[in-house]
C-alpha cells in the first residue's frame, strides 16, 4: 500500500503514474498527488483526538491547494454515505472502533479521488455496516474509481471483481 500511495519507493522496478515515473515527480509533487488523486482508509484510523468527526473529514481539504468547492457540504454527503452524518459533532474518543472506521472511510472520499487505497476497511464493522461499506466502494467502482482492498477475510475478497493474493511480497495468485 504504501509503495501504491507514493510513501515508499521501491527497490526495483518503476511506477508510472498518469504517463509518468513516481521517481521523477519531486516529493512535493507527490504529497499533491496523494492529496488530489488517492484517498487513503487506513486500518488504524489516524483521527486526530481533538477535532471533531465533520473536521477530520475535512481535513485533506485543507492540504488541497485545489480546495473542494463546497467542501463542507461534501463532508456532510460523505458521512451520510457511510451512516455517520448524526455524529458529525462528535469527537473520536466518543466512537466505536467501527464507527471511527467509517469516519475514516468518508475522509478518504472528501477529495473525490481516483483511486482508493483500503487497508482493512471492514476489520472493525459488523456485518450490516461492513456490507453498507462493500456496497459504497461497488458504487465507487461503477463510476470510474479504482478501488484497491488489502484484507485478510477470504469472503470479503472473493466479493472483489478481482483478487490478488500476496505473501512474503510475492503475487501468490492474480484472476
Amino acid at each position: 500500500m504504501h509503495l501504491l500511495g507514493f510513501l515508499d519507493s521501491p527497490t526495483e522496478g518503476e511506477i508510472i503514474f498518469d504517463g509518468r515515473s513516481v521517481a521523477a515527480v519531486s516529493p512535493r509533487e507527490r504529497a499533491g498527488i496523494r492529496c488530489r488523486k488517492i484517498g487513503f482508509v487506513f486500518q488504524s484510523f489516524n483521527l486526530l483526538p481533538r477535532l471533531s468527526v465533520l473536521q477530520n473529514v475535512l481535513l485533506p481539504v485543507s492540504y488541497s491547494r485545489e480546495p473542494l468547492p463546497n467542501a463542507r457540504e461534501r463532508a456532510v454527503e460523505a458521512l451520510a454515505q457511510v451512516g455517520m452524518a448524526e455524529r458529525a459533532r462528535h469527537r473520536p474518543a466518543q466512537l466505536s472502533g467501527g464507527q471511527r472506521q467509517r469516519v475514516a472511510i468518508a475522509r478518504a472520499l472528501i477529495n473525490e479521488p481516483r483511486i482508493l487505497l483500503a487497508d482493512e476497511p471492514t476489520g472493525n464493522l459488523d456485518s450490516h455496516a461492513a456490507a453498507r461499506i462493500m456496497e459504497l466502494f461497488a458504487d465507487l467502482h461503477r463510476n470510474d474509481r479504482t478501488i484497491i482492498l488489502v484484507t485478510h477475510d477470504n469472503e470479503l475478497a472473493r466479493k472483489c471483481r478481482r483478487e490478488i493474493e500476496v505473501k512474503d511480497g510475492k503475487i501468490l495468485t492474480a484472476g
